[in-house]
């Protein structure tokens, strides 16, 4: 049995991520942390009462818990503080908050390597948005000329999203820089044209009733290509979340991706 902490357990995602765990016949859930404190995690998960109860000290629940396995869906502002937490208590995180800069990525290596403890960062838990990134970046080799369109929620934090990015990062592995549109082009209305990178845009939706959708739209001579992955609920990313609980253990340093335990 795999020990879970799960960080953030009160948020949507968090509660998700507790019954997730719970059902789960591999993983035992031994905490839940979170701001506000005092439920009882079974009754966020909307399964019976279990006892464990959750604590608003992550470090203390730590010291205490001895997990074998943080699970961190919290905040952008917070998430690099709790992993390097972890990491000092020899607990391999699994974080799902996206928001982390590739400055803080080398830091939690270093991290990791020093406390002999891996850990594993994906911008995506779902397999679909795994397998639209791996083929974007498969189009990408023969329609260079791409823009992304990633919609969220409107309680998302950060733009673009961590999936866009690591989409747009692995479309520019195949694909040479370069600036698309009109050169002469002008933008009326400032961020008109979306966010840059490496020469491709990336165009953030915030709006309520969307859950996580991203569309990959490539352009080339009298046609395009459109691959689009849709979450529809949060549960899409739950059967990700449960592997890399049970796979991080097993890996050496840091790993970003769930292209990586597939």
């Amino acid at each position: 049995m795999t020990k879970v902490l799960v960080n953030g357990a009160a948020g949507r995602m968090g509660r998700a991520v507790l019954k997730a765990v719970i059902d789960d016949a591999e993983l035992e859930l031994v905490g839940a942390v979170d701001i506000t404190g005092g439920a009882d995690a079974g009754e966020l998960a909307g399964t019976a009462k279990n006892g464990v109860l959750v604590e608003t000290d992550l470090a203390a629940a730590l010291d205490r818990l001895h997990p074998d396995v943080m699970i961190d869906f919290t905040r952008p502002d917070v998430v690099y503080g709790n992993v390097l937490t972890a990491l000092a208590h020899k607990v391999s995180p699994v974080v799902g908050t996206t928001g982390l800069t590739e400055e803080q990525k080398a830091a939690i290596k270093a991290a990791a390597d020093e406390n002999a403890t891996p850990a594993f960062i994906a911008p995506n838990f779902a397999i679909g948005a795994v397998l639209m990134m791996l083929m974007s970046r498969m189009a990408a080799k023969y329609m260079p000329d791409v823009e992304i369109i990633e919609l969220h929620h409107d309680n998302k934090l950060d733009a673009p999203s961590g999936t866009a990015v690591q989409t747009a990062a692995m479309i520019a592995e195949v694909r040479e820089a370069h600036a698309q549109g009109h050169s002469d082009e002008e933008e009326k209305i400032a961020g008109a044209r979306g966010a840059e990178y490496e020469g491709m845009r990336i165009h953030s939706v915030r709006l309520p009733g969307y859950v996580a959708h991203q569309e990959v739209i490539f352009g080339g001579l009298g046609q395009t290509l459109t691959i689009r992955h849709d979450s529809l609920n949060r549960e899409s990313f739950m059967p990700g979340v449960v592997l890399a609980a049970k796979k991080v253990r097993g890996l050496a340093s840091l790993t970003v991706g769930l292209d990586k335990l597939l």
